[in-house]
């Protein structure tokens, strides 16, 4: 199943009871999460149709929030691909009906991004500077995505365009040949980000992975992703689209982001 992660960009695994206990159990602490006044004020935005939750889970460095740490197929996965790589407290991404809405300060193309085209993005690009300018400044090793509640598949799924990650790879790697690692968080990427993510629009097919707890996805770091607006009908629970997210960091000080598989 590795192979599909590899050649495509993404991989779902069917759902477990160890990863669906693990969902049970980050529910009731990312529920509590989402409802806490001064998250909110920080993370609830799109008019109220998106928590964007980041950090936001309180699991310890092995994934556990009380009840036991991450494990599945998934994480197994990713950590052979990967290593063993201390998890970061998780994003907790809710999306309510009605989802997007413009977002505080979005120009009106950048809303019709997020309309027409998902939001789509490669993580740990950072809009840097007045000019808002693109620039590397987290190197994650993979995204892993777990559902904590239970919808219907018009309820704002992830998507991600099948292949990119190969052609960011080789733009990333050409714009990159000559600068040393140490220097990547301070170049500017924005051209080649731009320009390959256009290519990508022309080229790759763009699919959504509706999934339920106790299902679990695997996206490649360099794989262009978003999130699907909302459909009109889609069921969710009143606590909204749920799911958790860990994007563990690589260690600095090499070329990994770029040279791993």
């Amino acid at each position: 199943m590795v192979d599909q992660l590899l050649d495509k960009g993404w991989i779902k695994f069917p759902a477990e009871p160890a990863v669906r206990d693990w969902a049970a159990a980050a529910y009731q602490v990312a529920r509590d999460r989402v409802q806490d006044p001064a998250l909110q004020a920080r993370w609830l935005t799109c008019e109220d149709t998106w928590f964007v939750g980041v950090d936001a889970l309180p699991n310890d460095t092995s994934g556990d929030t009380g009840a036991g740490p991450l494990a599945g197929e998934a994480y197994a996965a990713a950590k052979a691909l990967y290593g063993i790589l201390p998890l970061h407290p998780a994003q907790v991404s809710v999306v309510y009906p009605g989802y997007p809405r413009p977002r505080e300060g979005e120009t009106d193309a950048n809303f019709r991004y997020r309309l027409n085209r998902d939001a789509a993005h490669v993580d740990g690009f950072h809009a840097t500077g007045p000019e808002r300018r693109r620039m590397l400044k987290e190197r994650h090793a993979y995204i892993l995505g777990l559902p904590l509640t239970e919808c219907s598949a018009g309820a704002a799924p992830l998507t991600v365009w099948e292949g990119s990650h190969h052609l960011m790879r080789t733009a990333f790697a050409e714009a990159l040949k000559d600068i040393p690692e140490a220097n990547w968080a301070e170049t500017d990427l924005t051209e080649t980000y731009k320009v390959t993510r256009r290519e990508v629009f022309e080229t790759c097919r763009r699919i959504t992975l509706p999934a339920r707890p106790g299902e679990a996805y695997i996206v490649h770091r360099l794989a262009l992703h978003g999130v699907a607006p909302s459909q009109e009908g889609a069921i969710a629970p009143p606590d909204g689209r749920m799911i958790a997210y860990f994007r563990p960091d690589l260690p600095e000080g090499n070329r990994d982001w770029l040279e791993l598989p």
